[in-house]
């Protein structure tokens, strides 16, 4: 359920960050281009419904990360098996069992270190990544600073929920 919660969020954003870009320098990527700047990489993402987090797409096309969905919550951790990313030749797609359909996603590169990648057709559904952007912290820094705290207040005990454990997903075989 995890896994699936956490595939359909990277899917309703996919795979340029968290920062003021500007359009004109925007450069649409091919589904090769795409593959050589995200492959073996690690991101920190921001999305459209305030869902943050920080992952890796290797070259295989499975994908390591950790989410917090909505921006609120405790931080999840999920990896999605091989072959979840598919390189196409005209498009870069996802296969995730669960889903009834496999999504594409138009892959826009900002800079050398940032893109925006959106479900193809649902440009509203996004995420925004930035490499070397490798925890937590920096995607939720970005996200909502940190008001400066007094001694007394960094001392207070926080309730932690312990970790669960979700299986694997199954690979689902791609149409094409």
């Amino acid at each position: 359920m995890l896994a699936r919660c956490f595939a359909r969020s990277l899917v309703a954003g996919m795979v340029a960050t968290a920062g003021i870009m500007g359009t004109a320098a925007a450069e649409e990527m091919s589904p090769e281009q795409a593959r050589q700047f995200v492959a073996n990489k690690q991101f920190a993402f921001t999305c459209f419904d305030g869902s943050r987090g920080s992952g890796k797409i290797f070259a295989d096309g499975s994908v390591v990360g950790s989410i917090q969905f909505s921006g609120t919550g405790p931080v999840r951790y999920a990896h999605l098996p091989v072959n979840t990313i598919q390189v196409r030749p005209n498009a870069v797609c996802a296969s995730i069992r669960g889903l009834p359909f496999e999504p594409c996603f138009s892959l826009t590169k900002y800079d050398e270190v940032s893109f925006r990648g959106a479900v193809s057709g649902m440009g509203f559904a996004y995420c925004d990544f930035r490499r070397n952007g490798n925890s937590m912290i920096q995607a939720r820094a970005h996200a909502r600073p940190r008001r400066h705290q007094t001694a007394d207040a960094s001392r207070a005990e926080m309730p932690s929920e312990p970790a669960k454990a979700e299986p694997a997903l199954e690979l689902r075989r791609s149409t094409e």
